[in-house]
């Protein structure tokens, strides 16, 4: 297994070649699904934190601090929603799908793909860390727990605009409203603190780990 120092080195070289290679396509290049048809997320009382993202924020502990922050939205405009379409298809197609029991030996370690393979949630940081670099602020990025059509965890990232909640999947090529895909949404992130979680719409059972 790659040792933490490796990890990170090769987690920065992964981010480093991702903005040059999204900074030479054209914006032109993926269409957006309409954004008229978006809605936002019911959002419920405070849930329990994942395992996994404690467990993230134990080894990557600037990433996760900072603490409360006035909540923001992304603003929808055509170019900055072809910006966020254009993130996703690239670590979608850059980014080998694996399981964490395949890569690490465990049933959920959420971390970055630094060596090109991970699950959903690697997916989704990524994502994450990609737009907080090209400016998008971090309240507006939400990871996010869904349970799939099969009854199975999986992990997503969410981005809360001014036209509503979008969601960003390794599972799908282009990105949704939240209300038109499969799953039933569990929890995220607070936009307030991102280390507090909130419920999604009516309690349901959570799953034991994510894993797509």
């Amino acid at each position: 297994m790659k040792s933490w120092s490796g990890r990170r080195r090769g987690a920065t070289k992964l981010f480093s070649s991702a903005l040059i290679s999204l900074s030479m396509m054209t914006s032109g290049a993926f269409a957006v699904g309409a954004t008229n048809s978006a809605s936002f997320m019911p959002i419920g009382s405070v849930t329990s934190v994942p395992f996994g993202w404690a467990d993230f924020c134990r080894r990557y502990q600037g990433v996760c601090d900072g603490g409360a922050i006035e909540p923001l939205d992304v603003v929808a405009a055509p170019k900055t929603m072809r910006e966020i379409e254009r993130v996703n298809k690239w670590v979608n197609a850059h980014i080998v799908a694996i399981t964490d029991k395949e890569h690490w030996g465990v049933l959920d370690q959420w971390d970055y793909p630094a060596d090109g393979k991970g699950d959903c949630e690697d997916f989704a940081l990524l994502k994450r860390k990609i737009l907080i670099e090209e400016g998008f602020p971090r309240q507006a990025l939400l990871m996010t727990v869904v349970k799939d059509q099969s009854n199975e965890g999986h992990a997503v990232l969410t981005i809360k605009t001014s036209n509503g909640d979008f969601v960003l999947d390794n599972l799908a090529p282009d990105v949704k409203s939240w209300s038109r895909t499969p799953y039933r949404f569990v929890k995220r992130q607070s936009q307030a603190d991102q280390n507090v979680w909130v419920q999604i719409g009516d309690p349901t059972a959570e799953p034991d780990y994510v894993s797509r």
